[in-house]
């Protein structure tokens, strides 16, 4: 229990409340350990629970009729997922899987609705957290509206700053792991068009691919960045 509320700490979601506080909503949450790949929420269960990432990262994904697929979004530790269809009580298409091995903390309908009554602090924080997503989801649109496969990678580097980014004095490096095709779901390009301009990027020295996946973006590329919906 101690342990659950340590981790609680770190979620923006409560992290304003206190250890008595966050030891009573540890005792309505249920802990599950989920490997690399797993199927973490199936459409059919997007209305019945909320997760919180304690450890590890998710992708949320659709799947075309022809199997292609398409992430709708990534998730780090300190995220949460599933509160939308909580909230107004409808699934949403979209599966979400374990990208390395996650821990979650699971929250059933009735646990977040008392939730929702008794801590008037973590429903701030809830709105403010929606804000952002949905000033990302604007940012998302803008990306989808280049026809440029170009600007929309460079559109979808500028969205994973905010999340990812680490700054230097030689620029700024997203720690997420992205690979060609993970770069082509989010983006909606094809992957081989992902290697052609991460290619011709890289040989024109405006980012250096790094050995673990991350991508390092140098100040000639940043500058060029189009600019976002603020977050906050």
């Amino acid at each position: 229990m101690k342990d659950d509320i340590i981790l609680l700490k770190h979620i923006p979601l409560f992290s304003s409340l206190t250890d008595q506080e966050l030891q009573r909503i540890s005792s309505k949450m249920k802990i599950k350990l989920f490997g690399k790949n797993e199927t973490i929420l199936h459409e059919e269960d997007t209305n019945e629970y909320m997760y919180t990432i304690l450890s590890g990262s998710v992708k949320v994904i659709q799947t075309t009729e022809d199997g292609r697929e398409t992430i709708i979004a990534m998730h780090k530790t300190g995220d949460f997922f599933g509160e939308m269809s909580l909230i107004d009580g409808k699934t949403m298409p979209a599966t979400v899987l374990a990208l390395e091995d996650t821990q979650t903390a699971i929250i059933s309908k009735k646990a977040f609705n008392d939730l929702m009554s008794e801590q008037p602090k973590v429903v701030e924080n809830l709105l403010i957290i929606l804000c952002a997503r949905l000033r990302d989801s604007w940012n998302t649109i803008q990306m989808l509206n280049f026809n440029n496969a170009a600007q929309r990678i460079k559109m979808l580097f500028a969205i994973l700053l905010g999340e990812y980014g680490e700054r230097s004095a030689e620029g700024i490096t997203l720690n997420l792991k992205l690979t060609h095709q993970n770069i082509a779901n989010m983006a909606g390009i094809t992957r081989e068009t992902v290697t052609r301009v991460l290619d011709r990027w890289q040989k024109d020295k405006e980012i250096t691919i790094l050995e673990n996946k991350h991508i390092h973006l140098h100040p000639v590329f940043l500058s060029a960045l189009p600019r976002l919906s603020s977050r906050r």
